[in-house]
């Protein structure tokens, strides 16, 4: 299984990991993006970073569970936000932390972008997550 480690030294970071480390033999699953669309391809939550990062984790969610795990088994994510207001990345920080995906806490980083895939895409997440 994966361990998680929090250095010292380091400030600690607030709901993730310094590092994860994965022995030989676990399986792995690299996962696309994760955006905030429902099954139907319509986009959920417009204009609202908050309502759009919960879909992202449902959907993210739903395609860890297709291949055999779940989001408390991430060791790594990454997670964009398209904005260009500083105050919206800790906004979806927040609901990202109060996820199962910070049950680890794994490794993430968060970053502020131009643009996303989709119109009015505000999130995505990708991942890497242990298959038990």
């Amino acid at each position: 299984m994966a361990r998680r480690t929090i250095t010292t030294g380091l400030l600690p970071p607030p709901g993730y990991a310094h590092a994860a480390v994965v022995e030989a033999g676990e399986r792995l699953a690299f996962m696309a993006g994760a955006v905030p669309l429902d099954a139907t391809g319509a986009l959920v939550g417009e204009g609202d970073p908050a309502a759009q990062t919960r879909q992202v984790l449902a959907n993210l969610a739903t395609a860890l569970h297709d291949v055999g795990t779940g989001l408390r088994h991430v060791i790594a994510s990454t997670v964009y936000v398209a904005t260009t207001r500083h105050q919206d990345l800790p906004e979806v920080w927040e609901v990202v932390r109060a996820s199962a995906l910070s049950d680890g806490p794994h490794t993430s980083t968060l970053l502020g972008v131009s643009f996303l895939g989709y119109t009015g895409q505000l999130v995505e997440i990708t991942a890497t997550a242990v298959i038990p």
